[in-house]
């Protein structure tokens, strides 16, 4: 019961995050601005928590985790009825921006607090379903915000997210022990975790495979209204999402004793995904495809990289994660920018060649690095 307040919190996070890729252009109409520009809301929430997740995560180190999870939820609930609200470009920026903030709180305290309330020789599974709330968001939640903001509006999107939240809140204050705080001095530096032996190539890794993923993801919306399949996003989006959801269920059962294979496998499969979509758009068919597949190999990467990063970090594991998550919302942000660039100056089927290329290098670098970052099974 406990482990669900903080899968759903994983949920809100990165529903919070990706919501307006799906509904850029409705968001657009409502902020008189380019799709390219309204898409950087996606990018300040990223920036927002790559910057967060490190500082905020040693000025609360003292704090109880329940606590410190509920001030956050409640940022989430206010930032989401102010988006809402919003009809002014530059507000709403800043709003996403301080959601971004408390999205790196959610983010640092996910999986470690997993592995403390989980039973002795369980906590990698336990991981696993606090970090599996990312792509059921992906599967469940995105494609329900863009059906809502299709049917009604896109404002009652957030709305609705609002609600969730506040909902989470109270089966936190149910569920979820609050335990304590970590005592400063145990900590170990950034410094010292990103010196370690295979530190840098993971992130390396991560830095690549999420930028690529997010140059297409942010403005998908767009992409496939250019290829002529506006009206099936909601369900193009599902297919990702639904083989996000599966891989969680395929990456729990084997991710003990084949973590190098799933990583690898993983970047191979997002890179023909992307090969798919830029040399095979014209056909309906294997777009879904290429989506179903792009979201097998998407859905469960957060797990995967996360316990990669703590397996070489060892005693460190937790300003590792820390250090991840920033790297892997700052390659967000970065996407998000980049996205926006090549959309205005390129056009869309540019977001899917450059996602190609990005990831292929991650496949590259995950086949090579058989050493410290990726061990032999």
């Amino acid at each position: 019961m406990a482990l669900i307040g903080l899968f759903v919190s994983g949920f809100i996070g990165i529903l919070a995050e990706a919501l307006p890729a799906g509904l850029l252009p409705e968001m657009s109409r409502s902020l008189h601005e380019s799709v390219s520009i309204t898409g950087q809301t996606v990018t300040v929430y990223a920036i927002g928590t790559a910057i967060a997740v490190i500082p905020l995560a040693i000025a609360t180190t003292t704090w109880r985790r329940r606590d410190l999870l509920i001030v956050a939820l409640v940022a989430q609930i206010v930032t989401s009825l102010l988006t809402a609200a919003s009809s002014d470009l530059a507000f709403t920026l800043i709003v996403r921006f301080v959601a971004g903030l408390s999205s790196g709180v959610i983010w640092s305290l996910l999986g470690a607090y997993a592995a403390r309330i989980a039973p002795e020789g369980k906590q990698g599974r336990a991981i696993a379903i606090a970090l599996g709330g990312i792509p059921v968001s992906l599967a469940l939640g995105i494609p329900a915000g863009v059906l809502i903001g299709q049917v009604a509006t896109w404002q009652l999107a957030f709305v609705a997210s609002a609600a969730l939240t506040a909902v989470t809140i109270g089966w936190v204050l149910l569920f979820l022990p609050n335990l304590a705080g970590i005592p400063r001095g145990s900590r170990h530096s950034v410094r010292h975790v990103l010196a370690l032996k295979g530190v840098p190539t993971i992130l390396a890794v991560v830095a690549c495979f999420i930028v690529a993923h997010n140059i297409v993801y942010t403005y998908v919306a767009t992409y496939l209204s250019d290829i002529g399949l506006v009206a099936q996003t909601g369900w193009i989006l599902f297919a990702f999402g639904a083989l996000a959801v599966l891989s969680i269920f395929v990456v729990g059962t084997v991710i003990d004793g084949h973590l190098r294979t799933i990583i690898v496998t993983s970047t191979i499969v997002f890179a023909l995904a992307m090969l798919a979509l830029v040399v095979l758009s014209g056909s309906t068919a294997v777009v879904y495809i290429a989506a179903a597949a792009w979201g097998l190999a998407f859905g469960s990467s957060a797990t995967l990289f996360t316990t990669a990063i703590v397996n070489v970090s060892g005693d460190a594991g937790d300003v590792a994660q820390s250090v991840m998550i920033s790297v892997f919302s700052g390659s967000i942000a970065l996407g998000g920018v980049i996205g926006g660039v090549l959309l205005s100056t390129f056009g869309s089927a540019s977001l899917v060649e450059v996602g190609f290329v990005l990831v292929a290098a991650s496949a590259v670098v995950a086949v090579l690095a058989r050493g410290h970052a990726f061990p032999r099974d």
